[in-house]
């Protein structure tokens, strides 16, 4: 265990003592918006506090102003009784509260020492001193259970990695308030397992953690309490006993959610997709047959590395197959590159939005219209903007996009919302199989369900969809059948009717 030879320290406030830190009344205003209203919190030196909310619930803007990014239009922060006034980033360090974002704000061009005293280098007389810093990062690294060089390029470790190195710069600093800001969603299962260790030897120090995931299995094994907001306003409190999916969801959306996961009884019809012996090129030694129908929704489970984007990608043509045949309504096709999977009706909806789905800086138009900018274009060259704009508000409609204008900036939109964006811009193009590479990584619990409605929806249309997703629970709540991968092929197939977690395990490992 990563705890073994930490030194042990005992807590510094009980339950009954004043606060490590406690929000009073805190309100925050943008234009047009009221992000936060009248909101209060407290945590105790070695609590884990998780802070749940759906997308624009206001967990952000609290967030940064506990971190100083911000400042509140009213309110108070106390920290040990104290108030304080936390004008920035720096003045937050000051006072031992450290935030690490979900998008890591590491330097990869710079080595690890240098990340971890980055702004607070180790100098003398001027010169810095590069072996000092050296040799005080090895020993924070140590601290999270991280054996690397502290010489090493940030940028040759991997996401997990990176993780553990933002949390060492955090111990560097002293700090006494931790905010993690969905630290796990790049995460794989064993990474994952490392972090929640680290949190666990973080408490027993005396840190408190503020942690905030839309993963609630998560915040059921690690919190101590959870404060729910919704709309700006805290709405609600669970203590240890009372953190339960149930009452976490209906806390968040303000219902029950009796049937989450909507899958209506639609008869498959005819064989689209039709895979022989292909081979992707991460496993050449492995081959892969499956048939997909009409109408069907179709799982792809396994663990991290299995194998399961890179056969999403083979299929969409973004890594070509190495041999093995694919047919597409019976007739086969070479799919060497995405416009030749687009062109025999496949769509992939990525893993990751931010970098393959979108471009962050144009707006929800833009994005929703780029792949089917031909199909409404004027004289085979120039951009029919009124028919663009027509698609784009019908899209909104149809998948209950929260944006104030189809010109707004795809970056400032919620996670699920630009998740919406991406699923929109292949919709226009008329899809017959989609493929969804985790299509609810990121987006809180009200997105995830208008997604699944949505998949639903389509099904019943007659499209074929395929969906990798980690999350065993909307893997059997959603599909028709599943194919579970191992090491780059497919293990075993479980029909709806045999769908438990122990089974998906067992297959996948």
């Amino acid at each position: 265990m990563i705890v073994q030879g930490i030194a042990q320290q005992e807590m510094t406030n009980s339950a009954g003592d004043v606060p490590l830190l406690e929000v009073r009344g805190i309100t925050k205003s943008f234009p047009g918006v009221k992000a936060l209203q009248d909101v209060s919190l407290r945590l105790q030196a070695g609590e884990v506090l998780a802070v749940i909310g759906e997308n624009g619930a206001g967990k952000s803007t609290l967030m940064k102003i506990l971190a100083g990014v911000q400042s509140p239009d009213q309110g108070q922060l106390l920290i040990n009784g104290r108030e304080v006034n936390l004008t920035s980033v720096n003045d937050a360090l000051h006072h031992g509260i450290a935030l690490i974002h979900q998008e890591l704000n590491l330097s990869d061009n710079l080595d690890v020492a240098a990340n971890i005293f980055l702004g607070r280098e180790i100098t003398r007389f001027g010169v810095l001193q590069k072996k000092a810093m050296s040799k005080a990062s090895g020993e924070f690294l140590k601290q999270v259970g991280l054996k690397i060089s502290p010489q090493a390029l940030v940028k040759e470790f991997s996401i997990g990695q990176q993780q553990l190195i933002e949390i060492a710069k955090a111990l560097s600093i002293n700090a006494k308030i931790l905010i993690m800001d969905e630290p796990t969603s790049s995460l794989s299962h064993g990474e994952t397992q490392t972090l929640f260790e680290i949190v666990h030897m973080l408490r027993s120090r005396g840190v408190g953690v503020i942690y905030i995931s839309h993963r609630l299995g998560e915040i059921k094994e690690l919190a101590d309490r959870v404060v729910v907001l919704r709309d700006g306003q805290r709405v609600g409190e669970l203590q240890s006993e009372e953190i339960r999916r149930e009452r976490m969801v209906s806390l968040m959306v303000g219902r029950d959610i009796d049937q989450f996961y909507e899958r209506s009884p639609y008869p498959p019809g005819e064989t689209l997709l039709e895979i022989d012996r292909l081979r992707t090129a991460s496993f050449p030694q492995q081959t892969v047959s499956l048939r997909v129908r009409r109408g069907e929704i179709v799982g792809i489970s396994g663990l991290v590395g299995a194998g399961r984007t890179e056969l999403l990608e083979a299929i969409f043509g973004v890594t070509p197959a190495i041999s093995g045949t694919i047919k597409v309504r019976g007739k086969v096709v070479k799919l060497m590159h995405p416009a030749q999977a687009i062109e025999s009706g496949i769509m992939l909806v990525p893993e990751d939005r931010k970098q393959h789905g979108l471009i962050l800086e144009k707006s929800v138009k833009f994005n929703s219209s780029l792949p089917s900018l031909s199909r409404f274009a004027r004289w085979n060259c120039f951009t029919n903007r009124q028919r663009e704009t027509q698609l784009t508000k019908h899209a909104i409609s149809i998948l209950k996009i929260k944006t104030p204008t189809v010109e707004q900036i795809v970056k400032y939109l919620s996670g699920g919302n630009q998740q919406k964006v991406v699923i929109a811009k292949w919709l226009e193009m008329s899809p017959e199989l989609l493929l969804l590479d985790e299509p609810t990584r990121g987006i809180d619990v009200g997105a995830k369900e208008e997604i699944y409605h949505l998949m639903d929806h389509l099904a019943g249309q007659g499209m074929a969809i395929v969906f990798v997703s980690s999350e065993m629970e909307e893997v059997i709540g959603m599909s028709d059948r599943v194919l579970v991968m191992r090491e780059g092929q497919i293990s075993g197939e479980l029909q709806r009717s045999e769908l438990s977690e122990e089974a998906l395990m067992q297959l996948a490992t």
